[in-house]
């Protein structure tokens, strides 16, 4: 049996990517500090006789001290905030998980012989003057601006795992994620996907930052977590970088009409000024997970967004009937 470290497994990705490794047959050992992460998430699994949870910070974890962290075989470091709200709402937190709890999951690879994936993200990016981005396109990130804590932070996480990989021989992998959705991403979480969701079926205006016309590229959380874990599995992936998105690209006022459309809310849109250094278009290129995993992502966004409002609304169904 695969014994697998998660860190962040309270949150949305880690929690599924936790359930998913379970119904493989792996035992599993999710850490997380719940900064942003919720023991919510972890209730479908809290009782499998295969999980254990550590409350945990990474950035200060002495993880010598674990009997649970003994003869593990993988870690998946997802570890930080991920949406605009909460990574500007706590940017040092960030800037620490990301570099100093980065190395701290290296440095237990190493002495452990585990196999290490790194979660990086789509942000490493920036506002892209190429399109779409290739791994090897090294960016337009602003270091002096709100996002810079997240953005930077997460560059410096790879930098960390490239010095594990050729000094060390850490095997390492590092998954640049793109906008990945489903139900299970928090109400108030600030990403577009689950603001708009969360103002349809509650009857409110739907909120577009600029004119709409910004676009992104959004991936099921299946698809996603089907990546990581092919990527995981991938002896060719060892001290890659690779795009892990879907590449059909969408503007945020088509995805707005779309969630309008598949509620059938009666309610508009309301227009508010784009924040600071907010991409205007983002679209990954996956050629190289075509190549080295055999991976593409299979759900479409209408048939994912479908997926998510029902169950919103199921869920939205229980808590009426716990109430009356």
């Amino acid at each position: 049996m695969r014994k697998v470290v998660i860190t962040g497994a309270a949150g949305f990705l880690g929690s599924h990517l936790a359930r998913a490794l379970l119904q493989e047959g792996c035992s599993v050992v999710g850490i997380d500090n719940l900064s942003t992460g919720t023991m919510l998430n972890l209730i479908p699994i809290a009782h499998h006789p295969a999980f254990t949870f550590l409350p945990l910070d990474v950035c200060s974890i002495q993880w010598e001290k674990y009997a649970e962290l003994a003869d593990i075989n993988e870690v998946y470091h997802l570890a930080s905030p991920a949406s605009p709200k909460y990574y500007q709402a706590y940017p040092f937190d960030t800037i620490s998980v990301n570099t100093v709890g980065t190395k701290n999951m290296l440095a237990l690879a190493k002495q452990r012989q585990a196999k290490f994936l790194y979660t990086s993200t789509s942000e490493a990016y920036g506002d892209p003057e190429v399109h779409p981005q290739p791994e090897t396109y090294k960016g337009n990130v602003n270091t002096w601006g709100p996002r810079g804590c997240y953005d930077e932070a997460k560059r410096l996480g790879e930098v960390y795992c490239y010095e594990y990989y050729s000094k060390f021989g850490v095997e390492v992998k590092v998954a640049r994620v793109f906008n990945t959705y489903s139900s299970g991403l928090r109400n108030d979480d600030g990403r577009v996907i689950s603001n708009f969701v969360a103002q349809a079926l509650n009857g409110d205006n739907l909120t577009v930052y600029g004119d709409g016309s910004q676009t992104r590229s959004f991936c099921y959380v299946d698809d996603t977590i089907n990546g990581l874990v092919r990527m995981m599995e991938t002896q060719e992936a060892s001290g890659e970088i690779i795009n892990i998105g879907n590449p059909t690209e969408y503007s945020i006022l088509a995805v707005a009409n779309l969630v309008i459309h598949l509620t059938g809310s009666a309610n508009g849109i309301i227009y508010l000024p784009l924040p600071i250094d907010d991409p205007k278009k983002r679209k990954p290129d996956i050629t190289k997970a075509k190549r080295i995993l055999n991976w593409e992502p299979t759900v479409a966004l209408k048939e994912g967004l479908s997926r998510m409002i029902a169950h919103h609304r199921l869920e939205q169904g229980s808590t009426k009937g716990g109430l009356s």
